[in-house]
């Protein structure tokens, strides 16, 4: 075999050898991470409740304009076993009939309570106040406060089955992600990819973590022991984080709690966002964790996705451009990293099919989902917007 011919233009190499002394370590930390899959805890299965249970958890809902989505998150809650002692829905003087729907429900199942949050105190953030406000009245004799978004559809057997879990293997605090339930072309190209930067950055769900500055929360499904938040003094150390699901968690963890982020995906349904363009707005102003993370942990985040997930997407197809389709006229450097970004993209079209199971594909827009790779770069660049910028506006309230 006749040995590679030197590139025509040099400074390719010199790019080629720098970038590989980045990428192969970072590399390896990904594998590290994605190999724990196979080993993951099993998706969370829908249980019965027992005697032992009877009245052991305390739900709140917090809302703010939530009339379009909450209802079947209240149908859901309502389908719960003896196990839920109260339904806590704290709203925050919704405008939109919200209210009405909750007083509604209220003369179906007399667990429902509707709550009126106090005027957002200075410092505070909308939902960690009304999650606050919600676990200060929530009955003393609770063991279990869960926290549920409205826009989550609870199926039967999820309170339960939380509960046990964590009581059996010794949990403070539980989050659990969810199935996906998205409807159009553009949602399923775009939101997968923008879970994919989680993936990517800690792992798949279900994965222990040996630091606490590496677990993941998803405040959708958020239960935590009443004793762990009321040593931490409520939600008052995330008063003030976009991500205050992500802040708790870590917070509870560097205290010695035993935390988790479970498969929920047998048990919570979740139809975030309408359309693409909500998506990118809502959502990936979020995902950054910024407000749960330090610097220097954000900016390694956002330089670990730019060469993982998205370089390799401008790579492959620009150095086969480039050199006009003759790897043989490439030099060992520019074929080590053209192997090892084809590899990144190899990887990451397996872990599209390895999540296929958090969403519902029979939607009519599901095909797209299977081009969501493609929609990496994307992903990356929203990452690297919220990462300049933190939030001003969310849900209807403006911020400082």
């Amino acid at each position: 075999m006749p040995a590679p011919v030197a590139a025509p233009f040099p400074w390719l190499s010199v790019l080629a050898v720098m970038l590989l002394a980045v990428q192969v370590p970072m590399l390896a930390v990904l594998l590290s991470r994605l190999i724990k899959g196979p080993f993951r805890r099993p998706p969370l299965a829908p249980e019965r409740p027992t005697l032992d249970q009877l009245g052991t958890v305390s739900v709140v809902v917090p809302t703010l304009n939530e009339a379009s989505r909450l209802g079947p998150c209240l149908d859901g809650l309502t389908r719960q076993g003896y196990e839920m002692r109260e339904v806590l829905v704290v709203d925050s003087r919704s405008t939109d009939g919200t209210q009405a729907i909750v007083k509604n429900y209220q003369t179906r199942d007399p667990r429902l309570r509707l709550l009126e949050d106090s005027p957002l105190p200075q410092g505070w953030v909308g939902r960690p106040w009304a999650l606050d406000y919600g676990f200060r009245h929530a009955a003393s004799a609770s063991t279990w406060i869960l926290g549920i978004d409205a826009d989550t559809q609870p199926q039967p057997g999820l309170v339960a089955a939380l509960a046990k879990a964590m009581e059996t293997e010794g949990y403070d605090l539980v989050s659990l992600a969810p199935r996906f339930r998205l409807k159009d072309p553009g949602e399923f190209w775009l939101q997968p990819a923008l879970l994919m930067t989680l993936i990517y950055r800690f792992g798949p769900a279900g994965c222990s973590s040996n630091s606490s500055q590496r677990v993941m929360a998803n405040g959708q499904c958020f239960m935590v022991r009443r004793s762990l938040l009321e040593q931490l003094d409520g939600y008052r150390v995330a008063s003030a984080s976009f991500c205050d699901d992500v802040t708790l968690a870590r917070f509870a963890a560097a205290q010695g709690a035993q935390v988790g982020f479970w498969d929920g995906s047998r048990l919570l349904k979740v139809r975030m966002y309408e359309g693409m363009a909500e998506t990118w707005r809502e959502w990936g102003r979020s995902l950054d964790l910024k407000d749960a993370a330090p610097a220097p942990q954000l900016w390694w985040d956002l330089a670990f996705l730019v060469l993982l997930q998205g370089l390799p997407w401008v790579l492959v197809p620009g150095l086969w451009l480039h050199q006009q389709g003759r790897p043989e006229s490439w030099s060992l450097f520019l074929q080590l990293l053209w192997g090892v970004n084809l590899g990144l993209l190899a990887v990451r079209v397996g872990m599209q099919a390895a999540v296929a199971s958090a969403y519902d594909l029979k939607e009519s827009g599901a095909w797209a989902f299977w081009l969501s790779p493609l929609a990496d770069l994307a992903a990356v660049v929203r990452i690297g917007l919220s990462s300049l910028r933190r939030p001003t506006q969310w849900r209807g309230r403006q911020y400082l």
